[in-house]
């Protein structure tokens, strides 16, 4: 009978993590002429077009620079960083990123 509580106490600890995860969607800023970076809960109503890779040597802030100029040559309104990190060699980066209309 003890582990009862405990269960229900599981559940809504999950179910309260779930809503946390679950975001409002946001307006995406006004488009100019640069690519912009957007976050997850400002996707809602653009149209992706296509992603990207890069692998840059030095910082990741390196590779969010690679990740806006290819945005910027694919002629890309916002982009979506998704994946951003070291790579198996030290001082590499890998980013991918999600295009959008």
């Amino acid at each position: 009978m003890k582990t009862l509580p405990a269960i229900l106490l599981t559940l809504c600890t999950m179910m309260t993590g779930c809503a946390v995860l679950t975001g409002t969607p946001v307006a995406p800023p006004a488009p100019t002429d640069r690519a912009q970076e957007i976050q997850r809960d400002q996707t809602a109503h653009l149209t992706p077009f296509g992603r990207i890779t890069v692998n840059e040597r030095g910082s990741p802030m390196d590779a969010e620079q690679a990740i806006a100029a290819q945005a910027n040559d694919r002629h890309a309104v916002y982009y979506q960083i998704i994946m951003l990190g070291e790579t198996i060699t030290p001082g590499v980066w890998r980013g991918e990123a999600i295009l959008y209309r």
